[in-house]
């Protein structure tokens, strides 16, 4: 009667990868019980994630082919634009995000345009511009900008505005760190950058006011909902933020936060459903109004039982 915080499957957005091909559902090594995903099997797991009651996904591409300026994230037939229309049509109720970056789909894995090796801020933003509109063309409920160019959230709501889809919230990743905790994830989403790293762009994980300075950005160019990337290493920047602003506050359990438990788990050195729902309750008890975890399915059956 006097818990202080709950959580619920309510608060839980669920990661999904797609990958060409069908009948594809690969376990990607470093994350156990998360797959690279063709969309005839993510259509059968978006089911899933719905009837255990977890309200959204967000999606991840991995496209058969890539190229210097990742044409393949705006291409109507992409990949995750065949998801969106795929899963919509078979799970209309579940709320689906996407993942507007260009890493993925780019042949030097980086999150922007590369001129003379270096990314270009202000020619990488037409282009995510353009990715936003094909997936909300294809049907997205919400876009939500990874990469942390400067202006990028302005970029995408001037776009998403004329383009007829003004209904269409942004949730932008408004404090990404340059992390050590996205390792995993660069396995499952075959981002891992060719050369350099992205700390020219992605922020140092020494700064907390700088935090601030970045989140107040994106929401004044009309960010509906931010994000702090990680979180577990970074629950002080989530309770700041969630003093400093009044608007929804996501966080990313992200793939390295995850796959320290499942491997702790897997030694026997942790209860790992413990582990987990007091690691999702910190973040919640941090301020996060919403919490993006490849954990969801797990901690969902672990509050209905």
């Amino acid at each position: 009667m006097v818990r202080e915080t709950a959580i619920s499957p309510d608060d839980f957005i669920y990661p999904l990868f797609i990958t060409f091909g069908k009948g594809v559902r690969k376990e990607i090594s470093s994350m156990p019980g998360c797959y690279q995903e063709s969309v005839d099997e993510a259509v059968k797991n978006a089911r899933e994630v719905h009837s255990l009651g977890i309200p959204s996904i967000i999606l991840f591409g991995i496209p058969e082919h890539k190229d210097e300026t990742g044409s393949g994230a705006w291409d109507d037939n992409g990949i995750v634009q065949q998801a969106i229309k795929a899963i919509k049509d078979a799970v209309p109720e579940l709320y689906v995000i996407t993942d507007v970056c260009l890493c993925e789909y780019t042949s030097h894995g980086h999150c922007g345009f590369i001129e003379k090796g270096e990314v270009d801020n202000d020619r990488t933003l037409n282009l995510l511009a353009m990715e936003a509109l094909s997936h909300a063309g294809a049907g997205a409920d919400m876009v939500a900008p990874s990469d942390m160019m400067d202006g990028r959230v302005s970029a995408l709501r001037t776009a998403l505005d004329t383009g007829g889809y003004a209904d269409i919230p942004v949730m932008s990743y408004a404090a990404k760190y340059a992390s050590a905790f996205y390792g995993p994830f660069r396995e499952a989403a075959e981002s891992t950058p060719r050369f350099g790293d992205r700390r020219s762009y992605q922020m140092d994980p020494a700064n907390r006011r700088e935090a601030i300075k970045e989140v107040a950005a994106d929401i004044a160019e009309g960010a509906d909902i931010i994000m702090v990337k990680p979180a577990l290493s970074y629950l002080d920047v989530i309770a700041e933020v969630r003093a400093s602003f009044h608007v929804p506050v996501a966080a990313y359990n992200v793939s390295g936060e995850y796959s320290l438990v499942k491997a702790a788990e897997q030694r026997g050195w942790v209860d790992g459903n413990r582990v987990m729902m007091e690691i999702l309750t910190s973040i919640k008890r941090a301020g996060a109004d919403l919490i993006l975890t490849y954990f969801a399915k797990d901690a969902a059956r672990v509050l209905a039982a």
